[in-house]
């Protein structure tokens, strides 16, 4: 296959960008996505030009590093991880636009790679659960019901990849956020901190200058681990009744 990239360059968060173009040769329709940008790297590092930086790690579609913007679609055409992407999802001779996340929440470090820490101060002010000191319980001295670890299951599989906040056009959280409350929150272990995590892990969220959540659903539809868009709703009713309950100075 033969290629022609539009890829995001900037030097650093202070530098301006713009759109490069490089052609690129010889690419299998089996390779990754990420491949066919190594490939380029190769090339231009032989050429004694910068490669293009752009955010991986396991490429096994687990870990949400790996965020582009493919042709105006968060993580590309298909469902999945860029990683996991692969160029028979494309024709030979297409151009294809590569871009980092756009969100004012998510600041460009370098080309292809923003900075996620805002989703990591999320978890941090409430993404967890009180554990005893001593020795570790039994496996099953907490019953958990089989819904309850099946809907706890289902919002576990969020990667923090950040695609919903790509694809939104407010730019919201709302999907990340809603898919880690309520993960611990259907868990009798993360029940003393219920109120207060909710409360919490919202209030950072909108402290971190994320947009307002207008449920357009596009998040829900860019999700590679497929966050059902009623995640939202839960949190939100969750929210409500926690803001009755708990007071806040």
């Amino acid at each position: 296959m033969k290629l022609t990239l539009r890829i995001w360059r900037q030097h650093d968060p202070d530098a301006p960008g713009g759109m490069a173009t490089y052609d690129v040769e010889g690419i299998s329709p089996d390779m990754s996505f990420l491949e066919m940008l190594d490939t380029l790297n190769e090339r231009l590092t032989v050429e004694g030009q910068d490669p293009v930086a752009f955010d991986h790690d396991c490429r096994e579609g687990i870990c949400g590093a790996c965020s582009l913007v493919i042709n105006g679609e968060a993580h590309g055409p298909e469902r999945t991880t860029s990683c996991q992407l692969h160029m028979r999802s494309f024709r030979d001779g297409d151009t294809i636009d590569v871009e980092p996340w756009r969100a004012a929440a998510f600041p460009v470090v370098r080309d292809l790679v923003v900075d996620r820490g805002a989703f990591d101060r999320i978890i941090q002010s409430g993404g967890y659960v009180s554990v005893p000191t001593g020795s570790a319980p039994e496996a099953h001295a907490t019953p958990v019901p089989k819904a309850a670890a099946d809907s706890a299951f289902e919002h576990a599989e969020c990667i923090g990849c950040g695609a919903c906040v790509a694809a939104c056009p407010n730019g919201s959280a709302m999907l990340f956020t809603s898919a880690k409350v309520n993960h611990l929150g259907a868990l009798p272990q993360g029940a003393p901190e219920r109120e207060t995590r909710v409360l919490d892990m919202v209030a950072q969220m909108d402290a971190e200058g994320f947009g307002g959540c207008t449920l357009t659903g596009e998040c829900a539809t860019a999700c590679p681990k497929g966050i059902p868009l009623t995640s939202i709703t839960a949190m939100n009713r969750e929210w409500l009744r926690a803001s009755r309950k708990v007071p806040r100075g």
